[in-house]
């Protein structure tokens, strides 16, 4: 299965919008630019919580980045109505105050110290304050109905203990690494995610320019539950196809969600010194859940759009610019912040990891 949603961004989206206007192009056999969302949320806060996995418990076993709306709390009943509770989003649309999370990428000194890695803003998303380009895609043919998310609906993709590929290849798919070695590149900007320009873990040289991660969340659904134990086993991936929304969902799983992408770009620029890389000749780079693999990678999604916003945007196949949705500027998303409620070192050069989670490969 390949991974065609994002294949042209971030490349296009910048480079054509700027020749062509800020739809971008159309690309034969796949989606233009002004059938899909594609969004800033800049950082909200960095810190040991996580309402999905351990509700409540601060602080949490590792860190995570996370973006959105600042309803945000270690805990957060999915009764919550959360677009009530927000007050503003990180995000560029102002209906949206969703909670998106993903772990934090670490360097490992060769002394034993560990340093954060910085985010850094995707292309055509300049002025964004770390944090991630969220993408949201309804069935590019147009034929197929998707169906928003429910108030109260979360899911999981990814663990943050696998040091081998998930069991569900479908899963392990949905998860690529690209190295930049130039500037978005040097992979042509219609490489496919998933392809073989990307790998499923850690690349094994410096990435001068960025090393960007992506993960695809499933886009079936039970159609009855908002979540489960797991936080999957109400969603699934389709059946068949080469791209998840194209394929037949399982009929234990009918309703067509929307595709959501979480794109994250880390800002590996100032750890190019082989003199730091460990002596070894293994790679570097650690998530803050200890994983030294990159299989550990992993997303956690709590919708908050308010009323019907989300439905409308699928609806009308909306793009970057979505007149039926609120914006805002990246510049307006970044006042909105949350107070951490954990607040231990995360910056400079650190004897641990937050949380001291074990090192494994």
């Amino acid at each position: 299965m390949k991974l065609r949603l994002a294949q042209w961004a971030p490349v296009l989206a910048a480079v054509n919008a700027a020749a062509q206007g800020s739809t971008g192009p159309y690309i034969p056999g796949g989606p233009s630019f002004k059938d899909f969302l594609r969004f800033s949320c800049s950082e909200l806060n960095i810190q040991r919580i996580d309402p999905l996995v351990t509700p409540g418990l601060a602080p949490s076993p590792h860190l995570h980045q996370i973006v959105g709306g600042n309803a945000l709390a270690p805990r957060m009943d999915p009764a919550l109505n959360i677009s009530a509770e927000a007050t503003c989003t990180t995000c560029t649309f102002t209906e949206d105050f969703s909670n998106y999370w993903t772990a934090v990428l670490f360097f490992r000194h060769r002394n034993g110290s560990f340093h954060r890695v910085p985010l850094m803003e995707n292309l055509g998303l300049e002025g964004q304050r770390g944090g991630m380009t969220v993408y949201y895609t309804a069935p590019y043919d147009k034929k197929t109905k998707v169906i928003a998310f429910k108030p109260g609906f979360r899911m999981l993709i990814g663990d943050p203990m696998y040091r081998e590929p998930s069991p569900d290849p479908n899963e392990f798919k949905s998860i690529a690494f690209r190295c930049f070695t130039t500037p978005w590149g040097p992979a042509p900007a219609n490489s496919e995610i998933g392809g073989s320009w990307d790998t499923r873990t850690f690349p094994e040289t410096p990435c001068p320019y960025g090393l960007r991660v992506n993960n695809f969340f499933p886009t079936c659904w039970d159609g009855v539950n908002v979540d489960s134990p797991d936080h999957k086993s109400h969603v699934a991936y389709p059946t068949t196809g080469s791209f998840e929304t194209e394929g037949a969902c399982p009929s234990t799983h009918p309703v067509r969600l929307p595709q959501i992408l979480y794109e994250t770009i880390w800002n590996t620029s100032a750890f190019n010194d082989l003199s730091m890389w460990p002596t070894d000749g293994t790679q570097p780079f650690v998530f803050s859940t200890g994983d030294e693999t990159g299989y550990g990678w992993h997303g956690d999604y709590l919708f908050g759009w308010q009323g019907d916003a989300l439905q409308r945007a699928m609806d009308k196949y909306c793009g970057v610019d979505c007149p039926e949705l609120k914006k805002q500027t990246i510049a307006e998303a970044n006042k909105c912040t949350k107070a951490a409620v954990v607040n231990e070192p995360i910056d400079g050069w650190l004897g641990s990891l937050p949380g001291n989670p074990v090192l494994s490969r």
